[in-house]
């Protein structure tokens, strides 16, 4: 099969000229093709979990890392606890610690998720100095305590470390699928005509921000020395119910799709979600640009055109 063509990708913008990236992905919920085949790219199929993967990547002595990696999603926490806790946490501290052996590493950025680490009563605008100790999943119990370990080794270390919370973040690459994120899901029902199904009241809200959006905002904090220490909430400020999201996706995709509701996950008890951007408008310049109905625009020609390779 031939490299397909990633419609709006902001990692299609790297080239030959770039800075060179180094990607280790096991691939367990993501896919090759969804890599760019550039001269500057290096992908190792492997695993944080293996500490020969973690030497061979770590050889190559990065200047900036970057740690997207984490155990998929709230529901397989709550499954498999044990597995949770060893990506979130163990695993957190075992890259920490190559990273502090890398000697010359200008940042280690965290991502966080700003949906899950927040007690389901927390006080909105959500803001990046509150802390809550009533959650609900190992998955955001494993995220906040890798918010914790990249503190140790700031101040303990002084490695540089920067943490960001990303809010439901969505774009061209991310497919639909059993604990996938609800905009993909809609969008594959609505294009085939089948009912789309919310868990809940469907008045639940939740702000969604586009992945160029992300990773402009990441690459900022990674660039910026005032970052060092420091942790960034990466929103779009708007929010919207999961019932008129799901409403405006049906009106997109002229489908005929009905709305079903079905009972709440057992572990969902998250009503409401809204950020304050504002520490890393500030800081960062961070200034996000993709409002959701051209996101989701974007997001329906992406899965239109590229059906065939999910």
């Amino acid at each position: 099969m031939p490299e397909p063509k990633i419609a709006t990708s902001p990692v299609n913008s790297l080239n030959s000229g770039a800075a060179k990236v180094i990607i280790l992905d096991d691939l367990s919920v993501s896919y090759k093709w969804n890599i760019p085949n550039l001269p500057n790219i290096l992908f190792v199929k492997g695993s944080i979990t293996n500490d020969n993967d973690l030497k061979l990547v770590f050889h190559e002595k990065s200047t900036y890392i970057f740690h997207l990696a984490v155990f998929f999603v709230n529901q397989n926490s709550a499954d498999y606890p044990e597995k949770d806790l060893m990506v979130g946490q163990l695993e957190t501290t075992e890259l920490l610690e190559h990273c502090l052996l890398l000697r010359g590493a200008k940042q280690f950025v965290y991502a966080d998720s700003g949906c899950a680490i927040f007690w389901a009563l927390a006080p909105l605008l959500l803001e990046e100095d509150f802390v809550s100790l009533h959650l609900s999943t190992p998955y955001q119990i494993s995220k906040m305590g890798g918010e914790l370990y990249c503190n140790f080794y700031w101040h303990h270390y002084g490695l540089p470390v920067v943490k960001t919370r990303f809010f439901n973040s969505y774009g061209p690459g991310e497919v639909p699928g059993q604990y996938r994120n609800v905009i993909p899901n809609f969008i594959d029902c609505a294009l085939r005509n089948k009912p789309l199904v919310i868990t809940g009241t469907g008045e639940e809200t939740r702000e969604f921000v586009y992945v160029s959006d992300v990773v402009n905002g990441t690459i900022s904090a990674a660039l910026n020395k005032e970052s060092v220490g420091e942790i960034f909430h990466m929103g779009s400020g708007e929010c919207i119910s999961i019932s008129s999201l799901a409403k405006m996706i049906v009106n997109l995709c002229n489908s005929k799709s009905t709305i079903e509701y079905t009972s709440s996950r057992s572990w969902d008890h998250i009503l409401h979600r809204r950020t304050s951007i504002e520490k890393a408008r500030s800081v960062l310049g961070y200034s996000p640009e993709i409002k959701i109905e051209k996101g989701l625009i974007l997001m329906i020609e992406w899965m239109q055109k590229n059906a065939g390779l999910y």
